[in-house]
């Protein structure tokens, strides 16, 4: 299980840091432009700060225990992009974006997953 969650955790950072070096590296109009219909609700400052929020999550999904510095930041990373995709879903929803929900409940599930298994019986 342990191999699991290290792959979970992975596909996890590698999606999370590709997605908020979007956020942080396109301006707010060239995101609406590209799909992200949502950015245009959002001030350019919060979609930045969601941008950086993923990114943070994504390294600390793997770099503490990898280091073995802090490993009880990897839960701690994985709880704080459930409430990431919570926040999504609750945007999506309200946008009536439904075909946009799914993946956002596919990401939070295996950040549960995570969050549950480093907190719990796989823990480091």
């Amino acid at each position: 299980m342990n191999i699991v969650l290290w792959i979970i955790a992975g596909l996890l950072a590698v999606a999370f840091l590709g997605a908020g070096a979007m956020k942080l590296s396109q301006p707010r109009e060239k995101l609406v432009a590209s799909g992200m219909g949502w950015a245009g609700d959002f001030s350019p400052g919060a979609v930045k700060a969601i941008g950086a929020l993923e990114l943070l999550a994504a390294i600390g999904l793997i770099l503490p225990a990898a280091l073995d510095i802090a490993p009880v930041l990897v839960p701690l990373a994985a709880v704080g992009l459930v409430l990431t995709m919570i926040g999504a879903i609750v945007v999506h929803a309200r946008r009536k974006e439904n075909p946009m929900i799914v993946p956002n409940v596919v990401l939070l599930l295996l950040a549960a997953v995570v969050a549950w298994g480093r907190f719990g019986p796989y823990s480091f």
